[in-house]
């Protein structure tokens, strides 16, 4: 790399909070939503935000192969050896059509097939969330209205309250498989939200466990994978071991992201799941 870590994770925020703005202004407009071939929707800010953040990984890093997700979609994708970027510029469309507020902007570097660093962005909330693993240092803060980033605030996984856990799960993809999963613990509290968001509130402390037992794409969860490495969790691949990313497709069959807890592996309730 050219640049110094600190360097390159400030250069990504920035990127996507400037796509984050881009994306705000589509939001607050009457926009169109078109359905691509696997049957999910796509609207106009998708590709504005991609074209930001394409644009700016570009001039940071040219040489590292970039795999995005719209680009993805048009049949775009390099060559990679486990050293490539990762990105979704609107992780959450179905909740963005629905204005709900739960999506997110995701840049993630993958090094090694693991995450790296990453940057996940809530415009909405004007919450942003960093994280790099290699020195193990996550962070948010919050975005000012005129795009500046505000002081960062350290993150970490937290202890399990005595009184029980709290479990976040998917707006969209709950399930009784994922009820079995959870019936393993004690669960005090559970919250629903939608996008990569569900990642950071375990990374910030304020959830303990998120198991998601249906597909999701590396570039849905990389960025918020590496804010919750650096913050002291994990996040597991069916089988327990942490994910690895350069897979064929770029495909994820399920996860767990866990706090400071043991987490189950989830493949025997993939199983059941998959039966249904």
């Amino acid at each position: 790399m050219d640049m110094d870590r600190d360097a390159l994770l400030q250069a990504l925020a920035e990127a996507c909070v400037t796509a984050g703005a881009a994306i705000m202004a589509i939001y607050q407009s009457e926009f169109a939503v078109t359905m691509k071939d696997d049957a999910s929707p796509v609207t106009a800010a998708d590709a504005a935000g991609e074209k930001i953040i394409l644009a700016a990984l570009a001039r940071l890093c040219p040489a590292v192969p970039v795999v995005a997700e719209e680009e993805a979609s048009a049949g775009r994708i390099p060559d990679t050896d486990g050293h490539f970027y990762l990105v979704d510029p609107l992780d959450g469309t179905k909740e963005f059509v629905s204005r709900n507020g739960d999506f997110t902007v995701n840049v993630a570097l993958i090094e090694d097939h693991a995450p790296s660093l990453g940057i996940v962005f809530a415009p909405v909330e004007r919450r942003l969330f960093a994280g790099d693993v290699r020195r193990g240092i996550a962070w948010s803060a919050i975005v000012a209205e005129n795009g500046a980033i505000g002081a960062p605030r350290l993150l970490s996984v937290r202890d399990v309250p005595v009184a029980g856990l709290s479990a976040v799960a998917s707006r969209s993809h709950n399930s009784p498989a994922t009820e079995a999963y959870l019936d393993q613990f004690k669960v005090a509290t559970r919250v629903s939200r939608g996008s990569s968001l569900k990642i950071c509130m375990v990374a910030c402390g304020e959830a303990d466990l998120y198991p998601r037992l249906a597909p999701t794409m590396e570039w849905d969860i990389a960025a918020g994978d590496a804010v919750l490495r650096a913050a002291g969790g994990t996040l597991s691949a069916p089988d327990g071991t942490p994910m690895l990313y350069g897979k064929p497709r770029f495909f994820n069959a399920g996860f767990v992201a866990a706090g400071r807890l043991h987490a189950p592996a989830i493949a025997p309730f993939l199983a059941t799941e998959e039966q249904r």
